[in-house]
This record gives structure tokens, sequence and C-alpha cells, in this order.
């Protein structure tokens, strides 16, 4: 097949007349004995067309005139990604995370609203990565695009932001209900994106409905989650009756009856085929997985931003308010210095130690959930790095309660028993997870049996940030690259990964720390 200017597909067939149907094409003639050459418009309905003639490797006219904008070059597996997006009003996309699903769906949606296919966007993803992700790669790609978050502290508000024309508006799972009403009632939303798309596997929920509610048979729906069906096919049902419908029974009980066996009252077990029966469900759908990205940088980090508790947020300004009359005004030490935003820095993790070294365990659940939606989004094995051991202690008892196979590794763990812990991760299908205290592991200890490395909070050196990643980016990583992701909740901690990202790290630089973070009380 060869293109012309980026205007005409051309091609040879035996079978001329089967292209007849196409209004935007022309046989151009016979070129040998029995073989006609065919021109073709490059354009979606006529790429689409063709597909289903079975002509093979048809590609996507956004290969040919679209610029890819903004300040990275894609890479080969997200022109792939978008491409077979502009193909699919209702798809899948399984790409691993950190392989940048979400650059290819902005590029993708961006195309065919070029294209007067769709006037809006509305992006349904968790509220830990509404800003950190989404916002964030909109505004380093297609910035010519009106965005807009529609989270706020009342209703009316959200619902004004709906309201105000936005091309692509991002709003989390849990807010859509509010807003459902507005975006029937506006009826331009032509594109529905559900990021981390597990969050709808239940078809039963309320969240499942009011996303099933403003979705119309004609409006293009792609679901995004890199780990389908992830804990037994019964989940595949409800992300197939809200994308593909057709290709599920009408109730949850049928499609249980399809995939699992009852082998006693109260258990059930997939059965043999249940793979290839969540397959076809869940079509039609890509997956690049990162071993197949060859061009992917090394480290790929992302940040999740997520909301303090009322109560972290209390004593997070009292302790702000306290070191602020403690100065009285006169020049902070270094050393003052880190001792405040370490106590800024335990509050934001969940805990603190009080003077008399008592922890107090504060309510940190949005923290505890954005490791649950990380851990949904991989099939891998995940390292969590956090400083202060009553964090180890909440991350185990949550991730215990979720059954998720954990160990953890602490100072009070010995060198034998920690041997036995990392060659059990390492060679073993549990433990899942690796909780560490940085000071216990940080150095020396292999770990690429894990492709993900979690920073439940900043970690006190540049050294201690770069020997964490090290565990898993190193020879032996049979994945293309190691995702990072940073948990931050304060202003302190986005300061603190900034610095560590930057390899920052001196006196001065605290000191610095400090009175950025007392800005605002000043």
């Amino acid at each position: 097949m060869q293109i012309v200017e980026n205007k005409l597909l051309l091609f040879r067939t035996r079978h001329p007349e089967r292209y007849t149907l196409i209004p935007k094409s022309r046989n151009m003639g016979e070129v040998a004995p029995g073989i006609h050459e065919i021109a073709v418009k490059w354009g979606l309905d006529e790429v689409r067309v063709l597909r289903n003639l079975g002509v093979k490797n048809v590609p996507s006219p956004i290969q040919g005139t679209y610029k890819w904008p903004g300040r990275f070059k894609p890479f080969e597996h997200q022109i792939a990604t978008a491409s077979f997006l502009t193909m699919h009003n209702r798809a899948y996309v399984f790409n691993e995370a950190g392989t940048g699903k979400s650059l290819a769906c902005l590029w993708a949606a961006d195309y065919l609203m070029t294209k007067g296919l769709v006037r809006r966007c509305l992006i349904v993803c968790p509220l830990s990565i509404m800003e950190a992700a989404w916002m964030k790669d909109l505004m380093q790609s297609i910035i010519h695009r009106k965005a807009a978050i529609a989270h706020a502290a009342s209703m009316e508000k959200r619902r004004d932001i709906v309201a105000e024309g936005h091309e692509f508006v991002i709003i989390n799972y849990d807010g859509v209900e509010g807003v459902a009403k507005e975006i029937i009632a506006d009826g331009t939303f032509d594109l529905v994106i559900c990021d981390e798309a597990n969050f709808v596997k239940n078809a039963n929920t309320r969240r499942w409905k009011a996303i099933n509610a403003v979705c119309n048979p004609d409006t293009r729906i792609w679901a995004l989650t890199g780990t389908p069906a992830p804990q037994s096919p019964v989940d595949a049902f409800g992300l197939a009756k809200l994308v593909t419908p057709g290709t599920v029974p009408k109730f949850i009980t049928a499609w249980k009856d399809k995939t699992m066996m009852k082998v006693s009252q109260f258990k059930w077990i997939a059965k043999g085929d249940a793979p290839q029966t969540v397959h076809r469900a869940l079509q039609p759908a890509i997956r690049f997985t990162k071993a197949m990205c060859l061009d992917l940088p090394p480290v790929l980090t992302s940040t999740r931003k997520i909301a303090m508790t009322a109560q972290q947020d209390k004593y997070y300004r009292m302790m702000k308010i306290r070191a602020v009359m403690s100065a009285g005004g006169e020049t902070v030490t270094a050393v003052n210095a880190a001792t405040v935003i370490n106590k800024l820095l335990q509050i934001s993790a969940g805990a603190v130690y009080s003077d008399g070294q008592e922890t107090v365990v504060f309510d940190c659940k949005p923290r505890l959930h954005a490791l649950d939606e990380i851990l949904d989004d991989t099939d891998k094995k995940v390292i969590v790095f956090a400083p202060y051991r009553s964090s180890i202690d909440t991350i185990v008892e949550h991730l215990v309660h979720t059954h998720v196979t954990c160990r953890a590794i602490t100072g009070d763990v010995t060198p034998t028993k920690r041997g036995e812990i990392f060659n059990d991760f390492q060679s073993k299908p549990d433990p899942r997870v690796l909780v560490i205290q940085p000071q216990a592991a940080a150095h020396g200890v292999t770990l690429t049996a894990a492709d993900t490395v979690v920073f439940w909070g900043p970690v006190t050196s540049v050294e201690t940030y770069i020997q964490c990643i090290a565990r898993a980016d190193r020879i032996g990583q049979k994945g293309a690259s190691v995702t990072v992701v940073h948990l931050q909740s304060s202003d302190i901690e986005a300061r603190m990964f900034k610095q560590l990202e930057s390899r920052v790290e001196d006196h001065e630089a605290i000191v610095k720390l400090y009175n950025e973070e007392m800005k605002e009380l000043k």
C-alpha cells in the first residue's frame, strides 16, 4: 500500500468491484493482467471500510497530517495507541502503567476534535491523578484546548465548571453523579475517557450507573486500565456492559455462569476457558507492556496528589503556627528548620511522633486508596518505601485487610530474615508488595521482581532516593523501565520531591524549604 501526499491510499487488487461502494474511491485501471490499482481517500470512514473489507495494515489518517503537539515527541506505541483509538468509538486500552496512555488518548481526542467528530471530552479518573497526571499531560501537549477540573467544595461550582464549555473536563469517579444532569442536558460530550477503569467493574454501583447515564449509544467511550479483570472474570462484566454491552449477557448472573464454576456452597472458581471468554468480551482492545516499548526511558516518574483529611489539615496548620510563634522573628537554623519540616512530613504521611515519642496516628484513607489504585493498575510486584515505622504498620494492616500479600522490612528485621524475605520476593509469587523503611534496605539489595517503586513520602537525602529506585532499576529488571510514583498531600512534600528529583541537597535548601512553607502565615 502506498500513501500519496497524505491524502490518498493506493493499493492493488484482483477484485476491484469490492471497493466500488466507497464513495471517494477510483479504479485507476489495470496495471497488470487481472490486477487493478485502486485509489481511496485517506479518511477515517474510508479506512474503516477498507479494514472491514479485509485490507490489512491500513493506517489511521492521524499518522499522516497530525502534528502531535506538545513538549514531547510521541513514542511509537503512543502513536499506535492513538491511531487505534481514532478507529474505534468504543475501545479498551490495556497498556501497562507508565506507558503514557493518557497522552495517547489526548492526542487521539484532539485529532477527532480537529475533524469535527468530537466536541467535548469528559475524562473520569481517580481524584489523585486529576491534576498530577491528566491536567499536567494536557498542559504539556494540547495546550491550545480549553480544560478544567470539575472538583470544588460546592456542587454548584462543579456544575458551573461543566457548563462553562471547556473542551476537556476532568472529574473524579464519585463526582459524576452530582453533575450527570448537566452533562446530559449539555449534550456535547461526545467522548468519555475512563482512566483506571476498574473503578467501574461493578455495574451495581452508583458511580457505574452515573457514568452509564451520561453516555448514549453514540457516545465514544475509551476505558483505560493496565489490569483488566484483576481478581476474577466477573470483574470484566461491569467494564464490558459500560463500553461494549453487546459482548456480555444482560445480567451478571448469566456472565458468572458463563465464566465461573461453583465447586462448593460458597466457592466459585474460573472455568478453563474464562480467559478466552473475557478476551472476546473486552474487544476491541490494544495492549502494550513496558517490555514491548523499547524506546521508553529507564525510569518514569509520576505524582499522585492526595488531599489531606480534615484531621491532618488541622494539625498541619497548628504545627506551622506553633513553629512561627517559637521562632519569634529570629533567624531559623537548619537544625530547627529540619525538625519542623520532619513534623510536617510525618503529619502528611499519616502519623506524628509526640515530644514523648508516642505515635499519634491520623486518618489517611485517601493515601491508602491511592496505593490501591497503583496496585490495581499493574499486575507486577511493587515496592513501597515509607520513611516512618508508624506508616509502615498502617500500610501493612491495610494491605492485609485488602488481601494483598505483603512483607515489611524495618530496622527490627534480622539480616537472616531479610534475606529470606528478599529471596521470596524475587523468586516466588508472594509477597506481591514489599513495604520498606529506606534506612533498612535502600542499599545493595536487588529487587528487580518489581517494576514499580512507590514513595509513601519524601526520603531524607538524594542518595537514599537514588538508591531506593536502584533496587528495581538495575541489571536483571525484565521490564523496559521502572515506574516511580510520588504520593504527596502537602506543599512541603511537593517541594521536597522536586528537590530530590533535581538532586538538590544542602543546609541552605532546608532553610529555604522552611521559609517557603511558613510564608503564608507571615
